[in-house]
């Protein structure tokens, strides 16, 4: 065994253990969005910025746009740049090169006059919110094996990853920009740094910096434990449960590395940490002794084997020394393995006469056993409650995790768990491209990271994997090669070009087949997003407990309902997406290429619901969004919803003169009924399409009003009515701000939020529509708000004053009389973006902008079912809170809202948290349709 006394850097060169795959790429990627607070490039290219060293340092002088100022995305290029990020790193160890690389593109985003008062209302100033572009980017993780170096030297080459100014369009080619670096240095930790420097300068004209493994391997760590949410996992008799650590918390842990060799570190900080023991009875072990006594060409295929097999042929059990009888007085049942292959010693039998199977087994389970103890006592020694295990050995395996779980628990009594991490075969490549001075990851927070799940991710963990390469048309291609057989989908299995490497070809299917359901023990990892405006929303009661998701997937057929309402409505989905782009042939393509990927998603999730980390019902839904926009669908309900809007727009003036013409407390009842009716118009739904043919739809909004007789199935109306009205002696205090969360366009907002939202600009209530920011189903976004407000401004005043005082109105109307004086006294009506392009939202992380809205607000208002139900039906807030939806699902109706659901006390001294779910006065289910299931 490796003692703690041992020297650190001539063993851990051996973590790493030999895998036969094929190299691949994952689609890991970390994508770096942007955030121009500037209110114009003059003012970002005439200011410095003052930032830490440890940042990318941007030299702004002389920064221009590049070609017509009326684009909306326009390049920003910033001649006098000098800082590079370096593009690559790597982990070079005895068996695998697990490499990390950087490819950075610029985005910028728009800055409008909207944005600009909306900032200025807010008090939100350069001072506090980044003021610069940030390099936007993606972080990919590859691996090959040591013995096929060529072939990643051969990668790095044509990703031109040596050079400076790449970026991914020119992969494969030549960059019109690129140079060779003069001395140009890559960094690298393992063995395999020293060992093969000489050929990286031969072959790439690249220096490789070696940098300590140890360093490498806890910073690795140290990120991902922080960045990423659902990291960590225990996994105990084949269950996963992902694990939330809080950062505050998350020091001192055990760090469990296992590749050929273990090494085990006491981590106590950033940059603080111990190697403290190992063993030399590893992965190179299980990998040695299993290809002696079974034979077995590849590691996998020694990991396949141990599925199969049965241990007590070989094992010597408790039961076996007592008669089939537990030893209780101890705690060791009859099933508890006294001596690893100790049955071998007692039967006369040749190694050709035991199982392949069996023998594979009890190897990995003597090893996995041994590892899990001196862990335990390691962690004992030191008081550590923590342990993480990471390194390829383990790379997703249930027996593997499993049995280091028992042991863990076994020997600890079970005040110890043994945890893993989904990205645990690049600790040590990432805390190499950690160890740039200017990386500029340094700071991350976990609310700023989003994973995502494009085409190829999915299949990374297991046999099968996703098309290598950006191009759109690259990725139609492999997919319209999958073919459906029965409920699974099969991977096209085409050879390489001639004269590649086969990294731009496809992967032939392992012994396991070539179905894309993969492993059930693979995780996945997918694109991670840094989004360095997102923020926690302040106006969480508690946003360390808060959880996002109402339904839990993980019960019995609730995953099956769902995935069943997706595939059923994925064709109609599919029309409208094509209709969208005008139904020409590209577009169908397309559709059909979205059709098979989201369909192949779905695939993997049925198999294993946890692949993709801890899964909800918000999960499933923006992975559907997530993949249209893969395909180029931006918008796919874009002609639907400006029709709606039209044709709400058109009956908006009678709905308020009727309003008007109400008592004070009649109207705030018909106005929350107003919303509510509203909610029920949905063109995803069949029962809805039927009721357009029925009637206008001022008509089918009146009906439904008038159908949703109270009670509702969950009202807190009188609650809500005490505190806006006032009773008795006590006055009513009006808001300060309300923050409404607005769903549906069409007669949603028309007809149902914006009459709300005039009744409380009437009482001086300062009102911020909260949108999407990107297009999700049938969903009003941030973008389209402006102009829809604007129209409806036409036929009010107290919403064109508002409007005009929130900048919603940049160029005021001409016939505005005195409009000065009216801004100056008018509460102001604003929209801000909320992040998100999803049915739903995760409070955990919203837009920077929506965060600063939130700061002054007292109201929250959430409308819908994906913002009120699917999420956020449990959260709790410090200010008052409205929750409305029309339930225009029987399943939800009976499972969520079958009772009254507790909220606060009705006392004007505390918060409300109040509810009304009226279900859907229609005589038709929507349980057949997705968007009434999501809206």
């Amino acid at each position: 065994m490796a003692g703690p006394s041992e020297d650190y850097r001539s063993s851990l060169g051996n973590d790493d253990i030999k895998d036969q795959e094929d190299a691949h790429e994952s689609s890991n990627t970390v994508d770096k969005s942007q955030d121009t607070e500037g209110d114009s490039m003059a003012h970002l290219a005439s200011n410095s910025i003052h930032r830490s060293s440890s940042r990318p340092q941007l030299d702004l002088s002389k920064a221009a746009i590049q070609g017509n100022f009326e684009e909306r995305d326009p390049t920003i290029l910033l001649p006098n740049q000098s800082d590079d990020i370096s593009h690559l790193a790597l982990d070079i160890g005895g068996s695998l090169i697990k490499l990390v690389y950087f490819s950075r593109h610029e985005d910028q985003s728009t800055v409008n006059k909207r944005k600009k008062t909306v900032k200025q209302r807010l008090g939100i100033s350069n001072g506090n919110r980044r003021s610069y572009p940030i390099l936007g980017g993606r972080l990919h993780f590859v691996k090959f094996e040591t013995n096929k170096l060529n072939e990643c030297l051969d990668f790095i080459d044509s990703k031109q990853l040596h050079r400076s100014d790449v970026d991914s369009r020119h992969w494969g080619a030549e960059s019109p920009n690129s140079q060779p670096i003069d001395n140009a240095v890559i960094k690298a930790t393992g063995g395999g740094a020293f060992k093969f420097a000489d050929l990286f300068r031969e072959r790439l004209g690249v220096s490789i910096e070696k940098e300590d493994e140890m360093d490498c391997l806890v910073a690795g760590a140290n990120f991902l434990l922080k960045a990423i949410r659902h990291e960590a996992f225990t996994h105990i008799e084949g269950q996963k449960e992902f694990v939330q650590i809080d950062h505050n918390e998350l020091f001192p842990y055990l760090l469990v590395n296992i590749g050929s060799g273990v090494s085990m570190i006491k981590v106590d900080g950033d940059g603080k940490f111990q190697r403290v023991s190992g063993t030399n009875v590893g992965g190179g072990t299980y990998w040695g002794l299993g290809r002696l006594l079974t034979k077995c060409k590849s590691f996998d295929e020694l990991l396949e084997l141990s599925q199969r097999g049965d241990n007590r042929t070989i094992d010597m059990l408790v039961g076996d020394i007592y008669g089939g009888m537990d030893y209780s007085k101890i705690g060791l049942s009859a099933s508890t393995i006294a001596s690893s292959f100790g049955k071998a010693i007692s039967e006369n039998k040749e190694l050709e006469d035991y199982r392949p199977e069996d023998i594979s087994l009890s190897l990995l389970r003597m090893i996995s056993y041994n590892i899990g103890q001196i862990s335990y006592l390691n962690a004992l020694r030191f008081g550590l409650k923590r342990i993480f295990f990471g390194g390829f050995f383990i790379r997703g395996h249930a027996y593997t995790m499993d049995t280091i779980s028992f042991a863990v628990h076994f020997w600890s009594r079970g005040e110890m768990q043994a945890m893993f991490l989904r990205h645990e075969g690049f600790l040590g490549a990432l805390g190499a491209f950690m160890s740039y001075e200017k990386h500029g990851l340094d700071d991350l927070m976990v609310h700023q990271l989003v994973e995502r799940f494009p085409m190829g991710a999915p299949y990374t963990g297991g046999k099968i994997h996703g098309p290598p390469l950006a191009d759109l048309n690259e990725k139609i291609s492999w997919m319209e090669k999958f073919v459906l057989r029965g409920t699974e989908i099969t991977a096209p299995v085409p050879m390489a070009k001639p004269g590649t490497t086969g990294l731009g070809g496809f992967e032939v299917p392992s012994s396991k087949g070539g179905t894309l359901r993969s492993d059930a023990s693979a995780l996945n990892v997918g694109v991670l997003h840094l989004v360095p405006t997102l923020e926690v929303f302040p106006l969480l009661a508690d946003a360390k407990t808060y959880e996002p998701n109402t339904i839990d997937l993980s019960e019995t057929g609730e995953l099956e309902y769902w995935f069943t309402v997706l595939l059923e409505h994925l064709p109609d989905l599919v029309d409208k997406a094509v209709a969208s782009e005008g139904g020409t042939d590209d577009a169908n393509r397309r559709g059909d290429a979205f059709a098979r990927a989201f369909s192949a998603h779905l695939a993997r999730l049925m198999e294993e619901p946890a692949a993709y980390g801890k899964l909800g019902l918000a999960n499933l839904l923006e992975l559907r969004e997530e993949c249209l926009r893969e395909f180029q669908f931006v918008d796919a309900y874009r002609s639907i919803k400006q029709r709606e809007n039209e044709a709400s727009l058109a009956v908006l003036p009678d709905l308020l003169m009727e309003l008007d013409s109400m008592s004070e407390e009649t109207r705030l009842l018909t106005l929350i009924e107003g919303v509510l009716a509203a909610n029920i118009f949905d063109w995803g739904s069949r029962a809805c399409v039927d009721l357009y043919h029925k009637g206008t739809i001022i008509e089918i909004y009146r009906m439904s009003r008038n159908k949703m007789q109270r009670p509702w199935r969950v009202d807190d109306f009188d609650e809500f009515k005490e505190r806006m009205l006032g009773s008795g002696s006590q006055k009513p205090r009006p808001h300060k701000r309300a923050l409404l969360f607005v769903d549906n366009s069409g007669a949603d907002i028309v007809l149902g939020m914006l009459p709300l939202a005039r009744e409380l600009l009437r009482r001086g209530t300062e009102v911020v529509l909260v949108a999407n920011s990107l297009p999700a189903l049938n969903d009003v976004t941030a973008m389209e708000l402006p102009e829809i407000v604007a129209e409806a401004a036409k036929h009010c005043d107290i919403l064109r004053r508002a409007a005009e005082a929130g900048g919603l109105l940049v160029d005021a109307m001409t016939n505005t009389m005195d409009g000065s004086k009216e801004n100056s006294s008018s509460v102001p009506l604003m929209v801000v973006e909320n992040g998100y392009g999803s049915p739903c939202i995760d409070l955990r992380q919203v837009s920077s902008e929506l965060a600063a809205a939130a700061k002054g607000a007292d109201l929250v208002i959430l409308e819908g079912m994906g913002r009120a139900l699917h999420t956020n039906l449990n959260a709790r807030f410090k200010c008052d809170a409205l929750k409305l939806a029309m339930v225009k699902n029987q399943r939800l109706a009976e499972k969520l809202v079958k009772g009254k659901i507790s909220t606060a006390s009705a006392n004007m001294n505390r918060p409300l948290n109040l509810n009304c779910f009226p279900v859907c006065p229609l005589d038709r289910s929507f349980d057949e349709t997705l968007q009434s299931d999501s809206e």
